[in-house]
C-alpha cells in the first residue's frame, strides 16, 4: 500500500474502532508470518510487558505461523499505534 492509502486506512479503521468500541477495551490482533524467521520473536517484543495474551500456531505444513494477541488498549490511537510498529517488520501480513 502507498503511503495515502495506507493514511486512509488508518483513518477509517480509527473512525470504525470509535465507532463500534469503548475505550479501554481489548483488542484482538491476528498476524501471520514465515515460521523460519526472527518474525514471531520481534512481534512478541512489541506487546512485550502490556499484558498481552498471545498465542501462535504454525500452519499444517509448519512453513508460516499465525499470531492471535489479545491486548488491553486505551484508545483507537493506541490500536493504529501498535499496527503500524508490527507494519514495520517486513513480511508481515496483518489480517
Amino acid at each position: 500500500m502507498d503511503e495515502k492509502n495506507t493514511e486512509d486506512f488508518y483513518k477509517k479503521l480509527k473512525k470504525q474502532l470509535q465507532d463500534t468500541s469503548k475505550w479501554p477495551s481489548n483488542y484482538l490482533y491476528k498476524f501471520i508470518v514465515e515460521s523460519a524467521t526472527d518474525k514471531v520473536d520481534q512481534i512478541h517484543k512489541i506487546f512485550d510487558n502490556m499484558g498481552a495474551v498471545i498465542n501462535s500456531k504454525k500452519s499444517k505444513n509448519g512453513k508460516y505461523t499465525s499470531v492471535s494477541i489479545t491486548v488491553n488498549l486505551n484508545s483507537a490511537d493506541d490500536v493504529i499505534k501498535k499496527y503500524k510498529e508490527v507494519g514495520e517488520i517486513e513480511g508481515v501480513i496483518s489480517l
